[in-house]
């Protein structure tokens, strides 16, 4: 005895209310498929979750004529079959065999090009199943052979670090729920995490205040090697990199094996601080990041590290102090993490800088000047010229002391010996003009 078709059987349980019944009216017959239709089923090979009213009319007519065998799958004649015309398909095997490389939008300009077939006309999806019922689908050749990738590690701590952000938990902050994002730096040869805060953006100001603190904890890198995302292309995160001699390198896209080491880093930490996280002691961001620079401190930096050879992150990193290049005179050169923008002073002498204003020195007024600003706290430290003169300094304006406050005045001309003589307005001059003859 044969085995029954499997979507015959599925079929045949979906009529069910409708093959227990003897002839039904017309009807009673609709009423009935209206309700199979409104209810879900698990169709076998395929992702739908319910059978149209026309479907299974289809079938129950089916059923009536043929019985269970009618029910079952047909396979189609043509299944496999390209519908193209012979010349085409010929053509389009003998471009993509030709240049293995070469894509469908390719192969269709080239078939329209050559006048084989008119522009429009031929179907991706055709190009495609033709293509790959002849094996030829995938790209073969060169392009399928991966990178050379080898296993490497820095030569001391402080020559390599890496940097990545990270999705974070989702905190109710100010009762809002925020979503926070984790900036790491890290360490290539001790696998120490030279700085990492979580943060409520990825912008490049998030990430050049992660870096500020790592360059301040554990001095200067010798290479720096982050994500193709725009904030890491960001001008002023080159720049600083620039000043500093930290040479910039920017992963390809779609290669985090690139990053392999950092990467690891995230799964610890989801692992093993995320996990054991209590979020119902967090009551801002501060807290998040307190808790986090316990744990790497504490925890993950005294961690034996098999990769290590036994040794912990920080033991690694204290082997190479003398190696690490350290800010020292340095130091001194952190302003390049300020900003400087130019604004327009007002005629009441204030300029603005993040919905905040700021009185200058009042004979500024009207004249183009250029701001320097720490962006971390928001705080515009003075003004200064193009030429990076310091011009005087920037305070937040204070409109209810403004209001007792004592206004400079101009001083007054100096007296003279002689009046001095008033020049010809344009009325005397016009006057002057038409009535020549006279004397002035």
């Amino acid at each position: 005895m044969n085995d029954i078709d499997e979507m015959a059987l599925f079929r045949l349980g979906v009529l069910g209310p409708l093959t227990s019944h003897g002839e039904l009216a017309r009807g009673e017959l609709t009423r009935l498929i209206r309700q199979i239709a409104q209810q879900e089923y698990a169709i076998p090979g395929s992702r739908r979750r319910h059978i149209s009213e026309k479907t299974l009319h289809a079938w129950y007519d089916t059923w009536r004529r043929e019985g269970i065998a009618g029910l079952a799958s047909k396979v189609r004649a043509d299944r496999g079959a390209s519908k193209l015309p012979q010349a085409v398909q010929a053509a389009v095997l003998a471009a993509k065999r030709e240049n293995p490389r070469r894509s469908i939008r390719q192969i269709r300009l080239l078939l329209e090009s050559a006048g084989l077939v008119a522009r429009d006309t031929l179907s991706r999806s055709a190009v495609h199943r033709l293509l790959r019922a002849h094996g030829l689908s995938r790209i073969a050749g060169p392009a399928v052979v991966s990178d050379e990738k080898r296993c490497f590690e820095a030569e001391h701590a402080g020559s390599l670090w890496y940097g990545d952000v990270m999705h974070g938990p989702t905190l109710l902050i100010d009762g809002k729920r925020r979503k926070t994002y984790l900036v790491s730096l890290m360490d290539d040869a001790s696998r120490l995490v030279a700085h990492s805060a979580f943060c409520l953006s990825e912008t490049a100001l998030d990430i050049e205040s992660v870096l500020k603190q790592a360059l301040l904890r554990r001095g200067i890198p010798g290479r720096l090697v982050v994500d193709n995302g725009s904030a890491y292309r960001c001008a002023t995160l080159q720049g600083i990199c620039a000043r500093l001699s930290i040479r910039l390198i920017y992963c390809r896209p779609y290669q985090p094996a690139a990053k392999g080491k950092i990467e690891r880093w995230d799964r610890t930490l989801r692992d093993q601080f995320l996990a054991e996280l209590d979020t119902s002691r967090i009551r801002e961001l501060g807290d998040l990041n307190a808790r986090l620079w316990a744990w790497i401190e504490q925890i993950f930096h005294r961690s034996k590290h098999a990769s290590l050879g036994g040794l912990t992150p920080l033991a690694r990193y204290q082997q190479d102090l003398p190696r690490i290049r350290l800010l020292g005179p340095l130091a001194a050169q952190l302003d390049l993490f300020w900003y400087r923008i130019t604004r327009l002073v007002r005629r009441d002498g204030t300029v603005s800088y993040q919905g905040k204003r700021f009185e200058v020195p009042y004979e500024l007024a009207g004249r183009h000047v250029r701001l320097l600003v720490d962006p971390h706290t928001g705080v515009v430290m003075h003004v200064e010229n193009e030429a990076g003169q310091q011009l005087g300094a920037a305070t937040e304006l204070d409109t209810v002391a403004n209001s007792t406050r004592r206004r400079q005045r101009p001083e007054a001309e100096p007296a003279t010996a002689e009046p001095a003589v008033a020049g010809p307005n344009l009325i005397e001059l016009a006057h002057r003009q038409h009535y020549p003859h006279m004397e002035h």
